[in-house]
Protein backbone atom coordinates (compact mmCIF):
# COMPACT_ATOMS: atom_id res chain seq x y z
CA UNK A 1 0.00 0.00 0.00
CA UNK A 2 1.12 3.39 -0.45
CA UNK A 3 0.49 6.24 1.44
CA UNK A 4 -1.58 9.31 0.27
CA UNK A 5 0.59 12.07 1.37
CA UNK A 6 3.10 11.14 -0.75
CA UNK A 7 1.41 11.85 -3.83
CA UNK A 8 2.29 14.86 -5.56
CA UNK A 9 0.35 16.85 -8.73
CA UNK A 10 2.24 17.51 -11.43
CA UNK A 11 2.70 20.91 -10.52
CA UNK A 12 3.81 20.47 -7.24
CA UNK A 13 6.07 17.83 -7.98
CA UNK A 14 7.76 20.21 -10.76
CA UNK A 15 8.09 23.23 -8.33
CA UNK A 16 9.68 21.18 -5.57
CA UNK A 17 12.06 20.04 -8.11
CA UNK A 18 12.53 23.65 -9.31
CA UNK A 19 13.04 24.64 -5.46
CA UNK A 20 15.54 21.61 -5.10
CA UNK A 21 17.47 22.71 -8.41
CA UNK A 22 17.76 26.37 -7.38
CA UNK A 23 18.19 26.07 -3.69
CA UNK A 24 21.33 23.44 -4.54
CA UNK A 25 22.77 24.04 -7.67
CA UNK A 26 24.55 27.80 -7.53
CA UNK A 27 25.70 29.39 -10.44
CA UNK A 28 28.42 28.47 -12.42
CA UNK A 29 30.27 29.43 -15.92
CA UNK A 30 29.69 27.24 -18.84
CA UNK A 31 31.49 26.84 -22.07
CA UNK A 32 29.51 25.93 -25.52
CA UNK A 33 28.25 26.33 -28.74
CA UNK A 34 24.94 29.08 -29.28
CA UNK A 35 22.37 27.43 -31.46
CA UNK A 36 18.58 27.66 -32.44
CA UNK A 37 19.23 31.63 -31.33
CA UNK A 38 15.57 33.09 -30.94
CA UNK A 39 14.85 36.92 -29.98
CA UNK A 40 11.17 37.31 -30.02
CA UNK A 41 9.65 40.60 -29.96
CA UNK A 42 9.33 40.80 -25.83
CA UNK A 43 13.35 41.24 -26.36
CA UNK A 44 14.10 38.20 -24.56
CA UNK A 45 17.02 35.89 -26.09
CA UNK A 46 16.37 32.30 -26.10
CA UNK A 47 19.11 29.56 -27.11
CA UNK A 48 20.70 26.38 -26.83
CA UNK A 49 23.95 25.92 -25.90
CA UNK A 50 25.68 23.09 -27.02
CA UNK A 51 29.02 20.56 -27.39
CA UNK A 52 29.66 17.65 -28.87
CA UNK A 53 27.55 15.91 -26.92
CA UNK A 54 24.08 17.56 -25.57
CA UNK A 55 22.55 20.11 -25.27
CA UNK A 56 20.92 22.57 -22.96
CA UNK A 57 18.38 25.59 -23.33
CA UNK A 58 18.99 29.09 -21.95
CA UNK A 59 17.38 32.22 -21.22
CA UNK A 60 18.78 35.56 -21.38
CA UNK A 61 16.22 38.29 -20.62
CA UNK A 62 16.05 41.70 -21.67
CA UNK A 63 17.31 43.26 -18.44
CA UNK A 64 20.50 41.54 -18.60
CA UNK A 65 21.57 42.64 -22.07
CA UNK A 66 22.86 45.78 -20.60
CA UNK A 67 26.89 44.80 -20.45
CA UNK A 68 26.82 42.82 -24.09
CA UNK A 69 28.27 44.63 -26.32
CA UNK A 70 28.25 42.17 -29.11
CA UNK A 71 25.54 40.38 -31.37
CA UNK A 72 25.32 36.69 -30.59
CA UNK A 73 25.08 34.28 -33.37
CA UNK A 74 24.60 31.07 -34.36
CA UNK A 75 27.46 29.14 -34.57
CA UNK A 76 29.39 31.20 -32.13
CA UNK A 77 31.69 29.89 -29.45
CA UNK A 78 30.54 31.75 -25.86
CA UNK A 79 31.03 31.41 -21.91
CA UNK A 80 27.94 32.27 -20.07
CA UNK A 81 27.25 32.68 -16.18
CA UNK A 82 24.03 31.15 -15.22
CA UNK A 83 21.40 29.80 -12.75
CA UNK A 84 19.84 26.63 -13.33
CA UNK A 85 16.42 26.40 -12.98
CA UNK A 86 13.47 24.31 -14.05
CA UNK A 87 10.61 26.28 -16.01
CA UNK A 88 8.02 24.55 -14.48
CA UNK A 89 4.95 24.85 -17.30
CA UNK A 90 6.69 22.64 -19.93
CA UNK A 91 8.93 20.63 -17.16
CA UNK A 92 12.17 22.13 -19.02
CA UNK A 93 15.29 22.71 -17.30
CA UNK A 94 17.11 25.56 -18.35
CA UNK A 95 19.34 28.07 -17.42
CA UNK A 96 18.80 31.84 -16.95
CA UNK A 97 22.07 33.74 -18.62
CA UNK A 98 23.03 36.78 -16.58
CA UNK A 99 26.57 37.06 -18.35
CA UNK A 100 27.88 36.01 -22.00
CA UNK A 101 31.04 36.24 -23.19
CA UNK A 102 32.50 35.32 -26.28
CA UNK A 103 35.54 32.71 -26.07
CA UNK A 104 38.95 33.70 -27.36
CA UNK A 105 38.00 37.33 -27.46
CA UNK A 106 36.72 39.99 -25.31
CA UNK A 107 32.94 40.99 -25.02
CA UNK A 108 33.91 44.72 -26.45
CA UNK A 109 36.42 43.50 -29.12
CA UNK A 110 34.32 41.34 -30.62
CA UNK A 111 31.11 44.09 -30.69
CA UNK A 112 33.93 46.76 -31.94
CA UNK A 113 34.79 44.44 -34.79
CA UNK A 114 31.25 43.57 -35.74
CA UNK A 115 30.45 47.38 -36.22
CA UNK A 116 33.72 48.09 -37.82
CA UNK A 117 33.47 45.50 -40.62
CA UNK A 118 29.49 46.81 -41.44
CA UNK A 119 30.57 50.34 -41.35
CA UNK A 120 33.49 49.55 -43.38
CA UNK A 121 30.95 48.07 -45.90
CA UNK A 122 29.18 51.02 -46.08
CA UNK A 123 31.95 52.60 -47.26
CA UNK A 124 32.00 55.05 -43.98
CA UNK A 125 35.45 54.60 -44.17
CA UNK A 126 36.45 55.49 -47.88
CA UNK A 127 39.08 58.13 -48.23
CA UNK A 128 37.34 59.54 -51.36
CA UNK A 129 35.25 61.10 -48.24
CA UNK A 130 37.77 62.54 -46.34
CA UNK A 131 37.81 66.25 -45.87
CA UNK A 132 41.00 68.15 -45.99
CA UNK A 133 41.93 70.40 -43.66
CA UNK A 134 41.57 74.03 -44.31
CA UNK A 135 45.13 75.70 -44.16
CA UNK A 136 43.83 79.09 -42.22
CA UNK A 137 41.82 78.70 -39.13
CA UNK A 138 40.37 81.41 -37.12
CA UNK A 139 37.70 79.16 -35.02
CA UNK A 140 38.11 76.17 -33.77
CA UNK A 141 35.40 73.77 -32.10
CA UNK A 142 35.92 71.50 -29.44
CA UNK A 143 33.34 68.76 -28.13
CA UNK A 144 34.83 67.91 -25.06
CA UNK A 145 34.05 67.57 -21.14
CA UNK A 146 34.12 70.90 -20.25
CA UNK A 147 35.59 69.29 -16.74
CA UNK A 148 37.97 67.36 -18.56
CA UNK A 149 41.39 67.83 -18.83
CA UNK A 150 41.27 67.56 -22.58
CA UNK A 151 40.25 70.93 -23.31
CA UNK A 152 42.76 72.56 -20.63
CA UNK A 153 45.63 70.78 -22.86
CA UNK A 154 43.93 72.03 -26.36
CA UNK A 155 43.56 75.64 -24.38
CA UNK A 156 47.63 75.78 -23.77
CA UNK A 157 48.71 74.01 -27.18
CA UNK A 158 46.92 76.35 -28.83
CA UNK A 159 48.14 79.21 -26.94
CA UNK A 160 51.51 78.93 -27.30
CA UNK A 161 51.38 77.37 -30.79
CA UNK A 162 48.68 79.54 -32.12
CA UNK A 163 47.20 82.02 -30.09
CA UNK A 164 44.88 83.53 -32.99
CA UNK A 165 43.16 80.73 -32.97
CA UNK A 166 39.36 81.31 -30.95
CA UNK A 167 37.96 77.97 -29.34
CA UNK A 168 34.39 77.33 -29.31
CA UNK A 169 34.01 74.32 -26.70
CA UNK A 170 30.67 72.20 -27.14
CA UNK A 171 30.84 70.77 -23.81
CA UNK A 172 29.43 67.03 -24.09
CA UNK A 173 29.74 64.08 -21.64
CA UNK A 174 32.57 61.76 -23.01
CA UNK A 175 31.73 58.42 -21.15
CA UNK A 176 29.31 56.84 -19.43
CA UNK A 177 25.43 55.96 -19.88
CA UNK A 178 23.80 58.49 -22.70
CA UNK A 179 27.93 60.16 -23.52
CA UNK A 180 27.49 58.90 -27.17
CA UNK A 181 23.91 60.82 -27.83
CA UNK A 182 25.60 63.81 -26.25
CA UNK A 183 28.38 63.69 -28.35
CA UNK A 184 26.74 63.52 -31.02
CA UNK A 185 24.11 66.02 -30.42
CA UNK A 186 27.38 68.68 -29.76
CA UNK A 187 29.00 67.90 -32.92
CA UNK A 188 25.21 68.93 -34.81
CA UNK A 189 25.37 72.03 -33.37
CA UNK A 190 28.69 72.78 -33.60
CA UNK A 191 28.75 71.92 -37.95
CA UNK A 192 25.28 73.93 -37.79
CA UNK A 193 26.61 76.87 -36.10
CA UNK A 194 29.35 77.44 -39.16
CA UNK A 195 31.83 79.30 -37.08
CA UNK A 196 34.38 76.60 -37.07
CA UNK A 197 36.85 76.28 -39.35
CA UNK A 198 37.78 72.48 -38.02
CA UNK A 199 36.06 70.50 -35.13
CA UNK A 200 37.94 68.28 -32.80
CA UNK A 201 36.37 65.41 -30.66
CA UNK A 202 38.68 64.91 -28.20
CA UNK A 203 38.96 62.87 -24.94
CA UNK A 204 41.54 61.87 -23.12
CA UNK A 205 42.99 58.32 -22.62
CA UNK A 206 41.19 55.00 -20.59
CA UNK A 207 40.14 51.57 -21.48
CA UNK A 208 37.61 50.56 -24.03
CA UNK A 209 34.91 50.59 -21.54
CA UNK A 210 36.34 54.34 -21.38
CA UNK A 211 36.35 54.97 -24.71
CA UNK A 212 32.96 52.94 -25.87
CA UNK A 213 30.82 55.92 -26.46
CA UNK A 214 32.99 56.54 -29.67
CA UNK A 215 32.23 53.39 -30.65
CA UNK A 216 28.33 54.18 -31.76
CA UNK A 217 27.51 53.53 -35.33
CA UNK A 218 24.65 56.22 -34.70
CA UNK A 219 27.73 58.65 -33.72
CA UNK A 220 29.78 57.49 -36.49
CA UNK A 221 26.80 58.29 -39.32
CA UNK A 222 27.07 61.81 -37.55
CA UNK A 223 30.51 62.40 -37.94
CA UNK A 224 30.59 61.30 -41.79
CA UNK A 225 27.62 63.69 -42.62
CA UNK A 226 29.02 66.72 -40.85
CA UNK A 227 30.22 69.13 -43.37
CA UNK A 228 32.96 70.69 -41.26
CA UNK A 229 36.33 68.92 -41.11
CA UNK A 230 36.91 67.06 -38.18
CA UNK A 231 39.82 65.51 -36.30
CA UNK A 232 39.10 62.57 -33.81
CA UNK A 233 42.11 63.03 -31.09
CA UNK A 234 40.38 60.31 -28.62
CA UNK A 235 42.48 58.17 -26.16
CA UNK A 236 46.21 57.34 -26.63
CA UNK A 237 47.85 56.56 -29.82
CA UNK A 238 47.33 52.79 -29.30
CA UNK A 239 43.74 53.44 -28.71
CA UNK A 240 41.58 53.06 -31.62
CA UNK A 241 37.41 53.68 -32.12
CA UNK A 242 35.10 53.71 -34.26
CA UNK A 243 35.19 57.61 -34.46
CA UNK A 244 38.67 57.69 -35.23
CA UNK A 245 38.18 55.43 -38.69
CA UNK A 246 35.26 57.95 -39.89
CA UNK A 247 36.89 61.38 -39.11
CA UNK A 248 38.75 63.11 -41.81
CA UNK A 249 41.95 63.25 -39.40
CA UNK A 250 42.97 61.17 -36.71
CA UNK A 251 45.46 62.48 -34.25
CA UNK A 252 47.27 60.09 -31.69
CA UNK A 253 46.26 62.79 -28.68
CA UNK A 254 43.83 65.78 -28.10
CA UNK A 255 47.20 67.74 -28.10
CA UNK A 256 48.48 66.08 -31.62
CA UNK A 257 44.98 67.39 -32.77
CA UNK A 258 45.31 70.72 -31.57
CA UNK A 259 48.73 70.68 -33.49
CA UNK A 260 47.26 69.59 -36.52
CA UNK A 261 44.14 72.38 -36.71
CA UNK A 262 46.52 74.83 -36.34
CA UNK A 263 48.76 76.35 -39.30
CA UNK A 264 51.63 75.63 -36.55
CA UNK A 265 53.74 72.31 -36.86
CA UNK A 266 55.53 72.25 -34.07
CA UNK A 267 55.09 69.29 -31.44
CA UNK A 268 53.23 69.44 -28.55
CA UNK A 269 55.04 68.16 -25.32
CA UNK A 270 51.61 68.26 -22.73
CA UNK A 271 50.15 65.30 -21.38
CA UNK A 272 46.70 64.34 -20.20
CA UNK A 273 46.41 64.97 -16.79
CA UNK A 274 46.62 61.32 -14.91
CA UNK A 275 44.32 62.79 -12.20
CA UNK A 276 41.17 62.10 -14.44
CA UNK A 277 42.54 58.15 -14.92
CA UNK A 278 42.89 57.67 -11.38
CA UNK A 279 39.73 59.24 -10.18
CA UNK A 280 37.98 57.16 -12.78
CA UNK A 281 39.76 53.54 -11.66
CA UNK A 282 38.81 54.97 -8.42
CA UNK A 283 35.05 55.16 -9.54
CA UNK A 284 35.55 52.08 -11.16
CA UNK A 285 36.85 50.22 -8.56
CA UNK A 286 33.88 51.10 -6.10
CA UNK A 287 31.59 50.50 -8.69
CA UNK A 288 32.00 47.38 -8.86
CA UNK A 289 32.44 46.97 -4.93
CA UNK A 290 29.49 47.91 -4.95
CA UNK A 291 28.34 45.93 -7.83
CA UNK A 292 29.70 42.60 -6.07
CA UNK A 293 27.95 43.78 -2.87
CA UNK A 294 24.60 43.99 -4.71
CA UNK A 295 24.67 40.80 -6.50
CA UNK A 296 24.91 39.17 -3.09
CA UNK A 297 22.53 41.51 -1.73
CA UNK A 298 20.19 40.19 -4.20
CA UNK A 299 21.10 35.98 -3.76
CA UNK A 300 19.55 36.81 -0.40
CA UNK A 301 15.94 38.27 -1.37
CA UNK A 302 13.76 36.82 -3.97
CA UNK A 303 13.73 39.86 -6.17
CA UNK A 304 10.37 41.22 -8.56
CA UNK A 305 12.65 40.67 -11.71
CA UNK A 306 13.21 36.97 -11.06
CA UNK A 307 9.24 36.72 -11.37
CA UNK A 308 9.27 39.01 -14.19
CA UNK A 309 12.23 37.16 -15.93
CA UNK A 310 9.54 34.03 -15.41
CA UNK A 311 6.44 35.74 -16.19
CA UNK A 312 7.88 37.05 -19.51
CA UNK A 313 9.05 33.13 -20.55
CA UNK A 314 5.92 31.98 -19.85
CA UNK A 315 4.17 34.93 -21.95
CA UNK A 316 6.95 34.21 -25.01
CA UNK A 317 5.64 30.87 -24.56
CA UNK A 318 1.74 30.96 -25.03
CA UNK A 319 2.69 33.78 -28.04
CA UNK A 320 4.55 31.15 -29.36
CA UNK A 321 1.43 28.67 -28.74
CA UNK A 322 -0.92 31.05 -30.17
CA UNK A 323 0.97 31.95 -33.32
CA UNK A 324 1.18 28.58 -33.91
CA UNK A 325 -2.57 27.96 -33.39
CA UNK A 326 -3.39 31.01 -35.55
CA UNK A 327 -1.32 29.59 -38.40
CA UNK A 328 -3.00 26.34 -38.07
CA UNK A 329 -6.14 27.85 -38.30
CA UNK A 330 -5.80 30.02 -41.19
CA UNK A 331 -3.94 27.43 -43.09
CA UNK A 332 -6.91 25.18 -42.04
CA UNK A 333 -9.21 27.75 -43.85
CA UNK A 334 -7.33 28.24 -46.80
CA UNK A 335 -7.79 24.47 -47.50
CA UNK A 336 -11.26 24.60 -46.72
CA UNK A 337 -11.88 27.31 -48.80
CA UNK A 338 -9.77 25.99 -51.71
CA UNK A 339 -12.28 23.05 -51.42
CA UNK A 340 -15.04 24.81 -51.02
CA UNK A 341 -14.18 26.72 -54.26
CA UNK A 342 -13.41 23.39 -56.33
CA UNK A 343 -17.09 22.09 -55.26
CA UNK A 344 -18.27 25.56 -56.28
CA UNK A 345 -16.69 25.63 -59.64
CA UNK A 346 -18.40 22.01 -60.38
CA UNK A 347 -21.58 23.26 -59.00
CA UNK A 348 -21.66 26.65 -60.25
CA UNK A 349 -24.91 27.70 -62.58
CA UNK A 350 -22.52 28.84 -65.43
CA UNK A 351 -20.82 25.49 -65.59
CA UNK A 352 -24.56 23.67 -65.22
CA UNK A 353 -25.64 25.96 -68.25
CA UNK A 354 -23.07 25.74 -70.23
CA UNK A 355 -23.12 21.43 -69.96
CA UNK A 356 -27.27 22.10 -70.30
CA UNK A 357 -26.54 24.16 -73.69
CA UNK A 358 -24.30 21.03 -74.91
CA UNK A 359 -26.59 18.62 -73.79
CA UNK A 360 -29.78 20.65 -75.76
CA UNK A 361 -27.95 21.10 -78.72
CA UNK A 362 -26.66 16.96 -78.65
CA UNK A 363 -30.74 16.29 -78.01
CA UNK A 364 -31.39 18.92 -80.75
CA UNK A 365 -29.13 17.65 -83.30
CA UNK A 366 -31.13 13.84 -82.35
CA UNK A 367 -34.50 15.51 -82.74
CA UNK A 368 -33.68 16.82 -86.01
CA UNK A 369 -31.95 13.31 -87.14
CA UNK A 370 -34.87 11.63 -86.00
CA UNK A 371 -37.62 14.35 -87.28
CA UNK A 372 -35.81 13.84 -90.26
CA UNK A 373 -35.96 10.64 -90.36
CA UNK A 374 -39.86 10.05 -89.20
CA UNK A 375 -40.81 13.00 -92.14
CA UNK A 376 -39.02 10.74 -94.53
CA UNK A 377 -40.20 7.54 -93.50
CA UNK A 378 -43.93 9.21 -92.86
CA UNK A 379 -43.90 10.61 -96.24
CA UNK A 380 -43.74 7.18 -98.06
CA UNK A 381 -46.23 6.34 -96.04
CA UNK A 382 -48.79 9.15 -96.50
CA UNK A 383 -47.94 8.82 -100.10
CA UNK A 384 -48.78 5.40 -100.34
CA UNK A 385 -51.72 5.78 -97.97
CA UNK A 386 -53.08 8.43 -100.03
CA UNK A 387 -52.74 6.54 -102.86
CA UNK A 388 -54.88 3.25 -101.48
CA UNK A 389 -57.39 6.48 -99.74
CA UNK A 390 -57.77 7.63 -103.35
CA UNK A 391 -58.73 4.34 -104.91
CA UNK A 392 -60.13 3.57 -101.38
CA UNK A 393 -62.63 6.87 -102.16
CA UNK A 394 -63.57 5.70 -105.78
CA UNK A 395 -64.35 2.56 -104.81
CA UNK A 396 -66.14 4.22 -102.35
CA UNK A 397 -67.73 6.73 -104.26
CA UNK A 398 -68.73 4.41 -107.10
CA UNK A 399 -70.34 1.90 -104.38
CA UNK A 400 -72.48 4.35 -103.41
CA UNK A 401 -73.26 5.17 -106.42
CA UNK A 402 -74.59 1.82 -106.92
CA UNK A 403 -76.52 2.34 -103.30
CA UNK A 404 -77.97 5.79 -104.35
CA UNK A 405 -79.40 5.03 -107.48
CA UNK A 406 -80.78 1.49 -106.19
CA UNK A 407 -82.36 3.79 -103.42
CA UNK A 408 -83.46 6.34 -105.51
CA UNK A 409 -84.89 3.97 -107.35
CA UNK A 410 -86.70 2.54 -104.71
CA UNK A 411 -87.85 5.94 -103.03
CA UNK A 412 -89.37 6.51 -106.62
CA UNK A 413 -91.59 3.60 -105.92
CA UNK A 414 -92.45 4.91 -101.94
CA UNK A 415 -91.86 8.78 -102.58
CA UNK A 416 -94.71 11.28 -101.66
CA UNK A 417 -94.21 13.27 -105.14
CA UNK A 418 -95.18 10.20 -106.60
CA UNK A 419 -98.77 9.57 -104.98
CA UNK A 420 -99.17 13.39 -105.68
CA UNK A 421 -98.49 12.93 -109.12
CA UNK A 422 -101.53 10.35 -109.31
CA UNK A 423 -103.79 13.33 -107.94
CA UNK A 424 -103.40 12.90 -104.61
CA UNK A 425 -102.45 16.43 -102.25
CA UNK A 426 -100.52 16.42 -98.59
CA UNK A 427 -102.01 18.96 -96.23
CA UNK A 428 -99.44 20.71 -93.78
CA UNK A 429 -100.32 23.37 -90.78
CA UNK A 430 -98.44 26.38 -91.18
CA UNK A 431 -95.63 25.05 -88.39
CA UNK A 432 -95.32 21.90 -91.20
CA UNK A 433 -97.00 19.51 -89.44
CA UNK A 434 -99.06 17.02 -91.77
CA UNK A 435 -102.36 17.10 -90.71
CA UNK A 436 -103.65 13.45 -91.19
CA UNK A 437 -107.03 14.25 -89.06
CA UNK A 438 -109.69 16.79 -88.85
CA UNK A 439 -108.70 17.21 -84.64
CA UNK A 440 -105.55 18.39 -85.58
CA UNK A 441 -107.08 21.01 -87.72
CA UNK A 442 -109.06 24.43 -86.15
CA UNK A 443 -111.28 26.83 -87.56
CA UNK A 444 -109.63 29.75 -89.06
CA UNK A 445 -106.52 27.93 -89.66
CA UNK A 446 -104.35 28.55 -92.12
CA UNK A 447 -102.87 25.61 -93.93
CA UNK A 448 -101.42 24.24 -96.83
CA UNK A 449 -101.86 21.86 -99.65
CA UNK A 450 -99.07 20.37 -101.60
CA UNK A 451 -99.96 19.11 -105.07
CA UNK A 452 -97.50 17.69 -107.45
CA UNK A 453 -96.77 21.04 -108.90
CA UNK A 454 -96.94 23.23 -105.65
CA UNK A 455 -98.64 24.41 -102.87
CA UNK A 456 -101.99 26.28 -102.27
CA UNK A 457 -102.32 28.41 -98.82
CA UNK A 458 -105.82 28.24 -97.81
CA UNK A 459 -107.98 29.30 -94.68
CA UNK A 460 -110.37 26.60 -92.85
CA UNK A 461 -113.91 27.66 -93.22
CA UNK A 462 -115.54 24.91 -91.56
CA UNK A 463 -114.97 20.86 -90.25
CA UNK A 464 -117.06 18.06 -90.93
CA UNK A 465 -116.71 14.96 -89.64
CA UNK A 466 -117.65 12.00 -91.79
Amino acid sequence: MFNLDEIYSVSSFLSLCNKTVEDNIPACWLQGEISNLARPASGHWYFSLKDNRTQVRCALFRLNQRNIKFTPENGMEVLVRADPTLYEPRGDFQLIVKQLEPVGVGNLNLAFEQLKNKLSEEGLFDLSHKKPLPSHVNTIGVISSSTGAVIQDIIKVLSKRYPFTHILLFDSLVQGQGAAKKIGQAIMAADNDQRCDVLIVARGGGSLEDLWAFNDESLAHIIYNAKTPIISAIGHETDTTIADFVADVRAPTPSAAAMLATPDKLELLSHVEKLSNLLYQQITQNQQRQQAYLDQLKLRIITPDRQLNYLSQQLDYLSHQLESVVVSNINNQKFKLGSLSSNLKQYSPEVQIKHAITLNQLTANRLNQQITRLIRTNKQSLIQLNHRLKNAVIQLINQQKNQLASHAHALGHLSPLSTLSRGYSITMSTKQQVLTSINHAQSKQLIQTRLSDGVIYSKVEKIEKN
